[in-house]
């Protein structure tokens, strides 16, 4: 059974405003599934989700993060991750900001698990940037293999 829905980044020939366009209505309309987003206030980081027999595999991009600002929380079978960065402070008198791009702020971004996690069991690393979750199916979903004997 598959929870997830693969939904392609589009990319055509309009320049820099094509994106733009795309982005307003990505992700209207869109079914829930198991591991949906629920915006909170704050940026969702970009994750992968990727499924095998045994876990949940969760990647989460959060680019200038330090490790101590990352909290992740399951409650109710809802993952949530949380983290902040905090923006540059320095000030040189007579600069003038042209363009800022790169976000300062909380990231925030949760997923409905299902009881098919067993959330005693999942795991956080944190290497260059991304939060890698492995979250173990429950025994209860995992595939059995029968064997067929002779009679």
């Amino acid at each position: 059974m598959n929870n997830l829905t693969r939904v392609p980044h589009r990319t055509v020939g309009w320049g820099l405003f094509n994106d733009d366009f795309d982005n307003v209505f990505e992700g209207f309309l869109r079914p829930t599934s198991a591991f949906s987003a629920e915006s909170g206030k704050g940026l969702a980081p970009s994750v992968d989700v990727v499924e095998n027999d045994n876990e949940y595999v969760v990647k989460a991009d959060l680019p200038g993060v330090r490790k101590e600002d990352i909290d992740i929380t399951i409650q109710e079978n809802l993952l949530t991750i949380n983290a902040q960065t905090k923006g540059e402070t320095e000030e040189k008198k007579g600069d003038r900001i042209i363009r800022q791009e790169r976000h300062f702020g909380r990231y925030v971004r949760s997923m409905r698990l299902g009881s098919q996690v067993d959330e005693s069991k999942v795991t956080a690393k944190y290497v260059d940037g991304t939060l890698e979750l492995t979250l173990p199916k429950a025994e209860e979903v995992k595939p059995k293999k029968i064997s067929v004997g002779l009679s």
